[in-house]
């Protein structure tokens, strides 16, 4: 923590934005010398908040030109999530500011110089992997919390001063915007195509997920204070093992997660790693490092369903591991960890039928995992929403290898249903909205054993979110069922 920090410039009013600049304000006359906010489009609660600080001397303007012609510097600015790098506004911060952050950096800043960080990040899987963490770690004893993207703003967090490891989630635009944010322990899962739009590249959005590993980086070799900070990587996915490779080379530590064969390899028998994760032939949880081995449970254990999930689960056993956890409360507490809402969540049966809500499948890779999670069963999957223009053949091979049928509607539904024409043995459906869609489904009777919502597409066409969908979807199980009684 900094004991002056300047004039300070805040991009933004969305949630950690107006934490900022709450937090901010209540240091003014002390560590914070002024206070401007950008504040983007203006709203009436967005005006409001505003004009609550203006007694403590706080500046403001609203509109992405708020920064045009503004004579002054500043020592910090720190910039909101939905900003790109490359929008007026960010750009004019950048130019008027010695430094330019996220939030999250901050927030690591301003906590306690004895406090544990946990940065996660990662295509999919990130939020199942954050909360899994969190209840490891509480579960074993340690003070910790879920913050980020997930849970509190990081900077609430802080402030509020209960907390001594933070398990943060931490997305492509939070990182874009860091430099010695220096988590103890970083997770980095697949990376695979998305918020291209925001990025402009894969390339671009890769490397903002690869600034979560500066510190590991950094440190590689050798211990600054007494505690090295150490990398948690995904090797199944091709962007992240390459990435293991470089940490290899610079003598980092680390510990990948599978291998090119899957979860289920081995690094250390694989290419000699010297530290590994794994799941066994018996489905138990293995990690290794600093040359101990851990055997943490088995995935028969585990409330969630699918091999991601399982990999998930992986991912927070190592992160525990890496922070000194007891082996018996890891493998405790990855067995009574429920589902979360909207994440392949069970959300009760229609008859024999038993539906499940994976809402927060806004994406075609996230879809993929959903579908390999239920082996054996006959599944009618509900796809479409607001498109996002993906490819969808490997979504399509899927579908056909896991499911039974696919219903598709909303905005992308046409699109989704052409993806099929060369699949004409597939039963491929159209629906106008996802309660017909629903009703679709159910129309298959005997034919089908479960329902799943995932959806592999953005909500907007039809909701505001991906949790209002993934409500409605829930509300229409419940109906259905009463009905059946």
């Amino acid at each position: 923590m900094e004991s002056r920090i300047g004039r300070i410039l805040v991009l933004g009013l969305g949630k950690s934005g107006k934490s900022v600049a709450q937090y901010c304000a209540g240091l003014l006359g002390d560590r914070v010398t002024g206070l401007f906010i950008a504040a983007g489009a203006e709203s009436d609660d967005s005006r409001a908040f505003v004009e609550s600080l203006a007694r403590e001397g706080v500046g403001w303007a609203f509109g992405d030109d708020a920064l045009a012609g503004y004579e002054g510097a500043f020592d910090l600015c720190i910039a909101s999530p939905g900003i790109p790098y490359w929008h007026e506004l960010y750009v004019a911060g950048e130019k008027l500011s010695d430094e330019l952050v996220s939030e999250v950096e901050f927030s690591w800043r301003e906590s306690a110089p004895d406090s544990t960080w946990v940065a996660i990040t990662g295509t999919n899987g990130k939020t199942t992997t954050t909360s899994l963490a969190a209840h490891v770690l509480r579960e074993c004893g340690f003070a910790a919390n879920a913050v980020g993207n997930i849970g509190d703003v990081c900077l609430d967090a802080v402030a509020a001063g209960d907390t001594s490891v933070y398990v943060a989630e931490v997305s492509s635009y939070q990182l874009a915007s860091t430099h010695d944010f220096a988590p103890d322990v970083a997770v980095l899962l697949n990376i695979t195509p998305d918020h291209i739009h925001w990025h402009r590249t894969l390339e671009a959005y890769a490397e903002a997920k690869f600034n979560v590993l500066r510190a590991v980086e950094r440190h590689a070799g050798f211990a600054s204070s007494g505690r090295v900070p150490v990398a948690v990587l995904d090797a199944t996915n091709d962007v992240v093992r390459a990435k293991v490779r470089e940490l290899r080379q610079a003598g980092a530590s680390y510990v990948p997660m599978g291998t090119a064969d899957g979860i289920h390899g081995d690094m250390r028998a694989r290419c000699g790693a010297r530290n590994a994760a794994f799941i066994d032939g018996d489905g138990t949880f293995v990690v290794a490092l600093d040359g101990i081995e851990h055997r943490l449970g088995s995935t028969d254990d585990l409330q969630i369903k699918g091999e991601h999930n399982a990999s998930n689960a992986l991912a927070a056993a190592a992160v525990a591991v890496a922070l000194g956890a007891d082996d018996e409360a890891i493998a405790r507490a990855l067995a009574c960890f429920e589902p979360l809402e909207h994440r392949i969540e069970p959300c009760g049966s229609v008859g024999h039928i038993t539906c499940y809500n994976d809402s927060k499948a806004t994406n075609v890779d996230a879809t993929l995992k959903a579908l390999a999670a239920f082996p054996g069963k006959r599944v009618a999957v509900l796809l479409g929403g607001d498109d996002k223009g993906t490819d969808l053949r490997n979504l399509v091979d899927a579908v056909c290898k896991h499911a039974v049928a696919a219903v598709c509607y909303g905005e992308a539904g046409p699109r989704f249903l052409a993806a099929f024409a060369g699949r004409p043995e597939f039963n491929a459906m159209a629906a106008n909205h996802l309660e017909d869609a629903f009703g679709a489904a159910l129309s298959l009777g005997d034919e089908i054993d479960v329902v799943l919502l995932s959806p592999a597409c953005a909500s907007f066409d039809e909701f505001h979110s991906f949790e209002e969908r993934g409500n409605v979807f829930k509300s229409l199980v419940a109906a259905h069922a009463a009905g059946e009684e």
